[in-house]
């Protein structure tokens, strides 16, 4: 139940992040200068919108790590639990037993398709 929280935060997290890191203006403007013009300068003043871009972008940033070492530590397998699934799926699968290879009945060989063959180029 966590598990599926911390994964649905983390994604949302995620989205945002790249969301404010593409909002960003830098050296050429960013995605900020394209889309919006004058609009982020108009709201926050000249440097508002750099401060409050940059703000939360490290928040973003320290959410989006600290989500992933909360999944990484409540993701992992329990100690106690034993064997790996791959090792408890691999014990319960029956296997057959082998028979010798004189007494397997084999598939009848197919036989050969036949390929017509190209005409013969008839030079003059």
């Amino acid at each position: 139940m966590i598990y599926g929280i911390l994964i649905l935060l983390h994604v949302l997290v995620s989205i945002l992040l790249i969301v404010v890191v593409l909002l960003q203006s830098g050296r050429g403007g960013g995605l900020a200068g394209t889309l919006g013009g004058g609009v982020s300068t108009a709201m926050f003043g000249g440097q508002g919108a750099d401060k409050l871009m940059t703000r939360l972008t490290t928040s973003l940033a320290a959410a989006f790590m600290v989500l992933a070492i909360l999944i990484s530590i409540t993701g992992r397998p329990r100690v106690g639990t034993g064997d790996s699934v791959v090792r408890q799926r691999a014990a319960q699968r029956e296997t057959a037993p082998l028979q010798p290879v004189n007494e397997m009945e084999l598939p009848e060989a197919a036989s050969p398709v036949e390929l017509p063959l190209p005409p013969a180029k008839d030079e003059p």
